[in-house]
């Protein structure tokens, strides 16, 4: 077993490293939405399809 992680430890290290940002990435998309941030960082103000979001229709 030791054998085969020492072989593959380059490949654990990428993958984990690669889980570790998705995760961050999720983390910060999911704070971001409790927030009511927008996605794109730039609010709604200049947004062509701002008339679309669920915020506009419940006005």
């Amino acid at each position: 077993m030791f054998e085969w992680i020492a072989k593959n430890a380059a490949t654990l290290i990428t993958v984990l490293v690669l889980a570790l940002i998705i995760a961050g990435v999720i983390v910060k998309l999911a704070l971001d939405k409790r927030k009511g941030k927008s996605s794109c960082g730039c609010g709604c103000a200049n947004c062509l399809m701002s008339g679309a979001c669920s915020k506009a229709r419940g006005k």
